[in-house]
């Protein structure tokens, strides 16, 4: 299959080094073009492939799928533009994968969908990679075997810290227009995980959010650290020069297109939360605690299901990671330590050992691109590739918490779209 990657910032690299790099996925399919509005981020990508792709601006798309006769398209570009790319490739009858989230609001979800049911283009992935980490896995396996009866209740808190959590803030994501905010760019994965785990999907939320520490009150606010007279003393700042990857990415291609990566964290310019809590009841009775802090001292999560048999919990600890880092791959060899504890009604508690992965997202992104681009016949019991409903769900709880930030109520997942969820369910059979 002859693939095109449209958005070559970091994030496109997880592809670009699949279909380039892994033996056996590039004995199946190709990556024959390239598509961004920033020439030089498109020449640094050729340069890490070590293939002369051709490339071509976002004007050219049609030009592009028709010329190298596309049959794929890898959607890795700024939140608010994939649904533009996701409509274009669904009409087309192509294959589409994309980064998640889907989208950012409810509006650019609704095309889509509608687009789908139009076309009966159903090839759309959604790239969850979080589902295809080994200990997250064990936490469905042991949810569908019942170890603890029927879950009522998930008590959820996601901790992101001062190296990955602050980085949101100096890039595009730092803007609701952008991003949708980080309930949808980031807690999309921790939505998604919540509906898969549960195999059920949000009916109301409720959230607050307040921005406490990404701001002009807890450092004097500059416009970017390049440029910057406080950085002695600060914690924050971030030399561009100092990575290769964030020179050839941005630093160099800044002059094309005015985007620098490195801006301030504490502009008053931002206008995403850094600090939220959401509830959320769902089809199936269950109700959800969350939260998501963008300044904590360390990286990770804890979760527990509460069940009418007993208590399941997962403490996390991961390896911090900032997208495009030349640390990276330090980052990624750390071992992440997992604790799985069940708590059953009337008995003593147990640990389970965790099943620890190698590489990024907990050794999610290899198990994920293998599922995506290697053939597999056998079915998987726990139905970790995700396609447009999973992707839809997912941002309509971090859209509905937003939405319930901004007007300060309850939401309804149903006010968001203008057909009942029960169709869309009905729809993605």
């Amino acid at each position: 299959m002859r693939y095109a990657i449209i958005g070559t910032g970091a994030r496109s690299a997880m592809f670009y080094e699949a279909l380039c790099g892994m033996e056996e996925i590039k004995e199946k399919h190709r990556l024959v073009a390239l598509l961004d509005y920033n020439q030089k981020r498109m020449d640094y990508v050729k340069k890490q492939t070590g293939l002369d792709i051709p490339t071509y601006k976002p004007h050219q798309s049609d030009e592009m799928i028709e010329r190298e006769k596309v049959e794929g398209i890898i959607i890795t570009t700024k939140d608010s533009h994939h649904h533009h790319y996701i409509i274009k490739g669904l009409k087309k009858g192509q294959k589409v994968i994309t980064e998640k989230p889907i989208t950012t609001d409810e509006e650019k979800c609704r095309e889509i969908l509608k687009t789908m049911e139009e076309t009966g283009n159903e090839e759309l992935i959604v790239t969850f990679n979080y589902r295809y980490s080994p200990y997250r896995s064990q936490v469905k396996e042991l949810l569908q075997e019942g170890i603890i009866g029927r879950v009522t209740m998930v008590e959820f808190h996601w901790f992101l810290d001062t190296t990955h959590g602050a980085d949101y803030y100096r890039r595009w994501h730092r803007n609701k227009e952008n991003s949708g905010s980080l309930l949808v760019h980031k807690a999309t994965h921790h939505f998604d995980l919540v509906n898969w785990w549960l195999d059920s999907y949000p009916e109301k939320v409720a959230a607050m959010g307040k921005k406490n520490f990404y701001r002009p009150e807890t450092f004097p606010a500059r416009l970017r650290c390049s440029s910057c007279d406080v950085t002695e003393g600060c914690n924050f700042y971030l030399d561009l020069s100092a990575s290769s990857e964030l020179t050839g990415l941005y630093l160099e291609a800044e002059r094309e297109d005015g985007y620098f990566r490195d801006a301030c964290v504490f502009s008053p310019e931002t206008d995403i939360w850094d600090t939220r809590t959401v509830m959320a009841s769902y089809h199936n009775g269950a109700l959800l605690s969350y939260s998501l802090n963008n300044y904590a001292p360390y990286e990770g999560y804890k979760i527990a299901f509460i069940g009418t048999e007993g208590r399941l919990e997962q403490d996390v600890i991961e390896a911090s990671y900032i997208s495009g880092h030349d640390g990276r791959l330090e980052r990624r060899a750390a071992e992440h330590q997992v604790r799985m504890e069940v708590f059953p009604l009337f008995k003593e508690s147990y640990t389970i050992e965790a099943e620890l992965g190698e590489g990024e997202h907990g050794g999610g992104d290899i198990r994920l691109l293998k599922d995506i681009f290697l053939e597999n016949k056998e079915t998987d019991p726990l139905r970790r590739k995700a396609g447009a409903l999973d992707g839809a769900l997912s941002i309509l709880t971090g859209i509905a918490a937003r939405r319930s930030i901004e007007q300060g109520r309850i939401i309804n997942i149903n006010e968001l779209m203008d057909f009942p969820l029960e169709k869309l369910l009905k729809l993605s059979k």
